[in-house]
Formats: C-alpha cells, sequence, structure tokens
C-alpha cells in the first residue's frame, strides 16, 4: 500500500472514475429521439436502455465492492474498465433497441466500479474532515460531466451519427485505464483486505443493513437521486418532442442543469468546515421538497410553460450538491475496515432507487412535464421526510 496526497492529478483521476455514470448516461441522451428512429422502436422501449444501465450499474456495485475489499483497488477497475470499453464498442454496432439494451447492461456492470473503488480510495487515504473536501473535489470533476457530455454527444451526433458517441465513451474508458495504470497507488494495504467468502460478504451487508444510521443516510440520499434519475431519463422526450427544443440545443438546458450541482459541491467544501454536515443535508432537503412542490404546480398548471419549471428544477438540483457529500460521508464515517462494501452497499441502494425511478417514468409513458414533475416531486418529498429521522450518533 503506497500513502496517497490529495493532488490536483489524484483529483482529477478519482473524479474521472466516477463520472462514468454521467457520461455514459448523460452523452446520448441527444441521440434517443433519433435512436428511436433509427432502431424502429418506441419512446418507452428505448428508457429500458436506461432502466437496464441503472439496473446493472446498481447489482454491480455489489460485487466490485467485496472484490476490491479482497484484492485491493486497482485490480478490480482493470477488469471493470475493459469491459467497459467492450461493451460500449458493442453499443455502436447494434441494430436493434434489444441488443442495446443487453450491452448497456454490461456497459454499466463495467461502469460502476469506478464510483465505488474511488469512494473507497478516498475512506482508505484521509480522515474525515479531509474526506468531505475530497469527495467535493471529486464531485466538481463529475459534475462537469453532466455539462459536457451531452454537448459532446449532440455535436458527434450532427457531425459523426449515434455510433461514433459509443465510440466516443470507449475512448474515455481507455484514457482512465491508462492513467490508472500510470497515476494511481494501490491505497488497500494488505493486512486490511477481507477474505472474499460469499457467507461473509452476505453477512457483511446485512450487518450495514441493520445499521440504523447506514441505513437511513442511504435511502435518504437515494430517494433525493431518484428524480435526478427521472429527470435524466425523461428529459430528452420532454424537452426535444414535448418542448420541440433542437437536439443539439439540449446539451445546454442540461448542462446549466449540472452547473447548479457543481457550484453547490463546491460551496458545500467551504461549508462543511463551519457548519454540521447533518444540519446542511437536512436544510438542503427541505428545500428540494419546496422546489419540486412548485415544480409540479407549474407543470399541472401550465403557468409560464417551460420557463415555468426550470427555475425550481435548477433550486432542486443545487440542493442536491449539497446533499450527496454530505449523505455519503456520513453513511461511510464508520466503516473504514469494509470501506469497499459499504460504497458497493451506499451505491446500490442508490442506483436501485433511480432504476425504480427511471422505470416508473416508462411504465406512465412519462413523456411530458406534468408526469416527470410529479415523480421528480414525490421524490424530494420522501426524502425530506425520511431525514427528519436521521442522527449523528445512531
Amino acid at each position: 500500500m503506497t500513502a496517497v496526497q490529495r493532488t490536483p492529478l489524484l483529483v482529477f483521476l478519482l473524479g474521472s472514475l466516477t463520472a462514468f455514470a454521467p457520461m455514459s448516461i448523460d452523452m446520448y441522451l441527444p441521440a434517443l429521439p433519433t435512436l428511436e428512429r433509427v432502431l424502429e422502436t418506441d419512446a418507452s422501449r428505448l428508457q429500458l436502455t436506461l432502466a437496464s444501465f441503472f439496473l446493472a450499474f446498481s447489482l454491480g456495485q455489489l460485487f466490485y465492492g467485496p472484490l476490491s475489499d479482497r484484492y485491493g483497488r486497482k485490480s478490480p477497475l482493470y477488469a471493470s474498465l475493459s469491459l467497459f470499453i467492450a461493451a460500449s464498442l458493442g453499443c455502436a454496432l447494434v441494430s436493434s433497441v434489444d441488443a442495446l439494451i443487453a450491452l448497456r447492461f454490461l456497459q454499466a456492470f463495467g461502469a460502476c466500479a469506478g464510483i465505488v473503488i474511488a469512494r473507497a480510495i478516498v475512506r482508505d487515504s484521509f480522515a474525515t474532515p479531509e474526506a468531505a473536501r475530497m469527495y467535493a473535489a471529486m464531485m466538481l470533476v463529475m459534475g462537469v460531466a453532466p455539462m459536457v457530455a451531452p454537448l459532446l454527444g449532440g455535436q458527434l451526433l450532427n457531425l459523426f451519427g449515434w455510433h461514433s458517441i459509443f465510440v466516443t465513451l470507449a475512448l474515455y474508458g481507455g484514457i482512465c485505464l491508462f492513467m490508472l495504470h500510470r497515476h494511481l497507488p494501490e491505497t488497500l494495504a494488505p493486512q486490511l483486505r477481507q477474505p472474499l467468502v460469499l457467507s461473509r460478504v452476505l453477512k457483511g451487508y446485512g450487518h450495514l443493513l441493520r445499521q440504523h444510521r447506514f441505513r437511513g443516510f442511504a435511502l435518504t440520499s437515494s430517494l433525493s437521486m431518484a428524480g435526478l434519475y427521472a429527470f435524466i431519463a425523461a428529459s430528452p422526450f420532454v424537452f426535444i418532442t414535448y418542448y420541440r427544443i433542437p437536439a443539439e440545443h439540449f446539451g445546454w438546458l442540461f448542462g446549466i442543469n449540472a452547473f447548479w450541482l457543481i457550484l453547490a459541491s463546491q460551496l458545500n467544501g467551504r461549508m462543511v468546515q463551519r457548519v454540521r454536515p447533518l444540519r446542511l443535508l437536512k436544510t438542503s432537503l427541505l428545500l428540494q421538497a419546496a422546489a419540486g412542490l412548485v415544480m409540479a404546480t407549474m407543470a399541472w398548471t401550465g403557468w409560464g410553460g417551460m420557463w415555468g419549471i426550470l427555475p425550481p428544477l435548477f433550486l432542486g438540483t443545487f440542493c442536491l450538491g449539497f446533499v450527496l457529500p454530505n449523505a455519503t460521508i456520513l453513511a461511510m464515517e464508520p466503516y473504514q475496515a469494509q470501506a469497499g462494501s459499504a460504497s458497493a452497499l451506499y451505491g446500490t441502494i442508490g442506483s436501485m432507487a433511480g432504476a425504480v425511478a427511471a422505470g416508473t417514468v416508462s411504465a406512465l409513458q412519462g413523456h411530458d412535464a406534468k408526469t416527470l414533475c410529479t415523480v421528480m416531486a414525490v421524490c424530494s418529498l420522501l426524502s425530506c421526510l425520511r431525514s427528519r429521522f436521521l442522527r449523528e450518533d445512531d
């Protein structure tokens, strides 16, 4: 195990590893209406490519967490990034929506190791105050992905066609694989590695789920994040098809929304030194719930059209930038020896909530603002209600 220090290169690499999900999802969002036509399918069927991604992303984390606790942080990353690259190239060659659903599942299974192991590396290397600042710095890098990915995807779609989006994702995976090999040392000491025994792994997950603190913060964060997953699944059809925004301009709207997430995460990195993380978390969730109610009201009444729902949407995303880092550090803090498994289970709960939210939007034929805004409002309200029972001393 080699000691690591917080350097710009480390922040960039770990942030890039956590950004596999937003890069893989957001870059191809502008192409969904095009894929609907090219693959001769419908919007609800295409939304299953997102649901399958979220499902594999959640289940895969349960696999990579214990694996990284047993074999260290780097070896599982080598395997997962290789799978991601291969699946991305496969997506570029599909001719049916069923093949795309299957390959997106495999792509997500390769992508999910990055965020699990990046969180575990931070837990290996930094104490709580520095870890909170590290998470904020990583979120800055990760937050750039939702801004850049749809813009890049829209331009690639216009210039080279939808196939180029998945080829570009494969190149992104290759660059991260190279940087991992050259610049990231192993952070898990041999004496801290855990035996890989299925019964012990399941027992460890069961122990984590029985902890009121871990369960509470994971569920609260997941419900808050689920609204964003619903937005990701439905927004191309709501804004490109329903509100008739050109595909190449959709990325700007998506990027502006992501900007508020980045801004909040950076403000949180400064405020957490003066304000307790739990207080920041609860206040943010209350504001997010209020924004969700306003957004749903504007959608159902039609006041302001698209411009009526955008301000509360941006406010809700801004609040999420405070929710995610604080909930993560509060959930992970007590579990140094199980950092990989705790990170995996934490991420799985979040991704499963996202899969349910995306599946719900698809089942409700959520291609209009009313359905989307209602689902997002319900998610934020449930998260806010759950947060009322959270305590740091559990």
